[in-house]
């Protein structure tokens, strides 16, 4: 689904200490803006999410794979990917830059690799 509500979102991505969480209008609308929105849930509460954005041929940017700290360690996050990625397995190329170095062994497990020259650039406007 891509249908949540602010406070859904807001809770799940505070709690994983997310600034993203302070502005919950713009992640409902972010979520309908989506290529791809996958989630888990526990009952009615949102436990979970990836999202992809891509161009439906070529490449596709993972952002967003969060899991809810109270779930971690119930392989949520890992189904969340195994769904993702095989919906995109006919892309040519599927990206992600993680903005925690402790993440990189969790998305080498789905055969991403680190180059030497190539590190992601952000421009933090709010």
């Amino acid at each position: 689904t891509k249908e949540f509500t602010a406070e859904e979102l807001q809770r799940l991505f505070l709690s994983v200490h997310w600034e993203s969480g302070n502005y919950p209008e713009k992640l409902v609308r972010a979520m309908h803006n989506s290529s791809k929105v996958i989630s888990a849930w526990n009952g009615d509460k949102l436990v979970g999410l990836v999202r992809g954005l891509d161009d439906g041929e070529t490449v596709a940017f993972l952002h967003y794979l969060l899991v809810d700290p109270a779930c971690q360690g119930q392989h949520i996050g890992d189904e969340l990917m195994k769904r993702i990625m095989h919906d995109y397995e006919d892309l040519l190329y599927v990206k992600v830059i993680p903005s925690d170095p402790k993440t990189i062994p969790f998305y080498a497990r789905y055969g991403f690799k680190q180059y030497d020259h190539y590190s992601a650039m952000v421009k933090k406007q709010f």
